[in-house]
């Protein structure tokens, strides 16, 4: 399948603050990748760097082999980096086809939809993340989970290689995670690389079968769910002698 993103020495400084020391990993276009780690471990700063809203402070970051280490956001997602963050952002009232359309007119969105009218893409994208019944109305009244669902269509509307899904499980009810992991899993059934992050950890750790483990800025682990779980420095770090992922 190849590498479609290669991070090399990657490092981010705050003053004297390292949020980001060293880093350095790759993922396979396919692939389906988590990132845990608890607060302060440096896992935004992360997507944060990839995604091109800060600039590392050394290192390097290459996706489908073009080095884009200091390219601008929207430079980035018109290469096929999408993302979503931890708040929820929308165009509160603008109802939630417009919100989806504006994505899709982005240059990769509109190559995407060149066949069908903006509004029967984004249409389509409603569907696939179970909005579309609720096509004309504005995120401003929509329950929390919804408008996790909303982020994540704004993101497929340009059409994105690369997810990068930061806490989409964040403040949802049981029930509502259950539906947001059955929304993720058909995006990478359907093909998108995954890189995703996230504090509820179980839900995460059965999610996906490789897991990047983040403690003050630094990669202490690397391998398959239970393996990291078992790990004895991600046990001391930050996870927690008693935690069960099962």
């Amino acid at each position: 399948m190849g590498v479609i993103l290669e991070v090399k020495n990657l490092t981010k400084k705050f003053g004297g603050l390292t949020a980001v020391n060293d880093f350095s990993f790759e993922i396979d276009r396919g692939e389906f990748v988590g990132l845990i780690g608890p607060n302060g471990a440096g896992k935004t700063t992360l997507f944060n760097l990839i995604s091109g809203f800060e600039k590392p402070s050394s290192g390097r970051i290459r996706f489908d082999g073009m080095n884009i280490t200091n390219l601008k956001p929207f430079r980035i997602v018109n290469l096929g980096i999408a993302r979503t963050f931890q708040l929820v952002r929308s165009f509160k009232y603008l109802n939630l086809l417009d919100n989806v359309s504006i994505s899709c007119l982005s240059p990769r969105g509109k190559t995407a939809s060149e066949d069908f009218k903006t509004v029967e893409y984004a249409s389509s994208i409603l569907t696939s993340v179970g909005l579309v019944d609720k096509a004309r109305i504005p995120p401003i009244i929509l329950p929390h989970g919804d408008l996790r669902k909303l982020q994540i269509g704004k993101a497929l509307g340009t059409n994105p290689q690369l997810l990068l899904l930061d806490e989409p499980f964040s403040g949802l009810s049981f029930e509502e995670q259950l539906v947001i992991t059955d929304l993720i899993r058909k995006l990478h059934d359907d093909g998108v690389t995954i890189f995703i992050t996230g504090h509820v950890l179980r839900e995460l750790m059965n999610l996906v079968p490789r897991v990047l483990a983040m403690h003050q800025g630094k990669l202490i682990a690397d391998g398959p769910p239970q393996e990291v779980a078992n790990n004895k420095i991600v046990l001391e770090a930050y996870l927690g002698r008693g935690e069960d992922f099962a």
